[in-house]
């Protein structure tokens, strides 16, 4: 199965027969525009150029974890463009309606809701976003009426975080957005593959760090870890790589403890480019050539 990162934690699911998006966030506006609440409106151009150059064109679903901006924002035109299915929060539904999504083309989930799509079984699960922040100080907040752009970027209400359980075939993945847990909520859970959210891990104290490890890495017995959500989703996609502000988040730390955690327990680690795409399958997430 092939995976295309997109950044922050946008992910595309490519089996050959049907593709799923998780989170749809390519436009990113600046940190500026965020902290001035400034609205803004998908970069249409862009999500037409990503979509024809890697192929989009057999997308049936668009899956949302949560619905601040750098999730959601370009939900609705990139499903209306393909064709495909917003699942999601209710917060998720009035994003998806403000995007001229109709009705039949939404789905609201809750924990424990299970969809096949294709070949795909995808789980939700229940899951906490990371701590509050200067920045982000919502977490609960639902959207409550239809979100039509241009809007504001913190109009964006957190609404409910989840996480997501694929499984094709023999291969089990586990999408966690967010630097946060429900102890004990995966047990019983088991992944080849963690895309783990990781924004926050550089400020977190050593209690913090080892719980949060126990209750997401050891408790599925993932056997690769690659990190989302560690990218300076405030610069376009065109421009280099950057890490985060490092006010905000000191990437270099969070990829040191990760790398650190990841050696000690013999669990391979890759780091995934924005724009770039890895085939994985097999026992333990096997990276496939």
């Amino acid at each position: 199965m092939k995976v295309t990162y997109f950044g922050t934690t946008t992910l595309l699911f490519d089996d050959g027969k049907d593709q799923i998006l998780f989170d749809a966030h390519v436009t990113r506006p600046s940190l500026g525009k965020y902290i001035r609440n400034a609205k803004a409106v998908t970069d249409t151009a862009l999500c037409g150029r990503l979509i024809r150059q890697h192929q989009i064109d057999r997308l049936r679903a668009v899956f949302i974890s949560h619905t601040h901006h750098d999730h959601v924002m370009d939900a609705p035109y990139i499903a209306n463009a393909c064709g495909a299915v917003i699942y999601g929060s209710e917060s998720a539904r009035n994003v998806a309606l403000g995007g001229g999504i109709p009705e039949e083309k939404i789905v609201v989930f809750q924990d424990g809701s299970c969809f096949h799509v294709g070949d795909f079984t995808v789980r939700v699960v229940k899951s906490l976003h990371s701590r509050p922040t200067v920045l982000n100080n919502d977490l609960g907040e639902p959207i409550t009426k239809p979100l039509a752009q241009p809007a504001g970027l913190r109009a964006y209400k957190e609404g409910g975080s989840y996480d997501f359980y694929v499984e094709h075939g023999e291969t089990r993945i586990l999408i966690r957005p967010s630097f946060n847990y429900i102890r004990g909520q995966l047990d019983g859970i088991r992944a080849d593959v963690l895309f783990l959210g990781v924004a926050g891990l550089a400020k977190a104290d050593r209690e913090t760090e080892e719980a949060f490890f126990a209750e997401t890495v050891e408790k599925t017995e993932a056997g690769l870890v690659i990190p989302v959500h560690w990218d300076n989703f405030f610069l376009p996609l065109a421009q280099p790589r950057k890490r985060m502000p490092a006010w905000v988040e000191k990437t270099e730390l969070v990829f040191r403890k990760l790398a650190a955690y990841c050696e000690a327990h013999d669990v391979d680690l890759v780091i995934q480019y924005p724009c770039t795409s890895i085939e994985i399958g097999g026992p333990r997430g096997t990276l496939e050539k």
